[in-house]
């Protein structure tokens, strides 16, 4: 019996092995070049912040005549990048916090001796 089942988990490990052999992810390109990305410039760290929002702004609730008719769940889980952006949106914002005379708000920056002329 013990034979029996050492043949049958062998048999399910293989499988799973040629599984993942066959599994290709297509996207570790993508993934590869988002996380070496560095953030030396801070026009492009400003464009960074811009471009990636820092919630969802996919979650909807549709109404018609006063009454719910769908809504859409926040779908930025689903996007097989989305902790690459995160990160790469982290990185922008915490090269803008290290810059000199400059004060990071949500979603922008402003420079403090711009701020002390108004």
């Amino acid at each position: 019996m013990t034979f029996i089942n050492h043949l049958s988990h062998d048999l399910h490990t293989q499988s799973v092995n040629q599984r993942r052999w066959l599994c290709v992810d297509v996207l570790s390109p993508i993934r590869r070049w988002l996380n070496q990305l560095e953030v030396s410039n801070a026009a492009i760290a400003h464009a960074i912040c811009r471009w990636i929002p820092a919630q969802c702004p996919f979650a909807r609730t549709i109404y018609w005549q006063g009454r719910t008719v769908l809504v859409i769940p926040p779908l930025c889980k689903l996007n097989p990048l989305y902790e690459e952006l995160i990160e790469l949106r982290f990185r922008a914002l915490s090269y803008l916090a290290h810059q000199p005379h400059s004060d990071i708000f949500i979603g922008r920056t402003v420079n403090a001796e711009t701020e002390k002329s108004c």
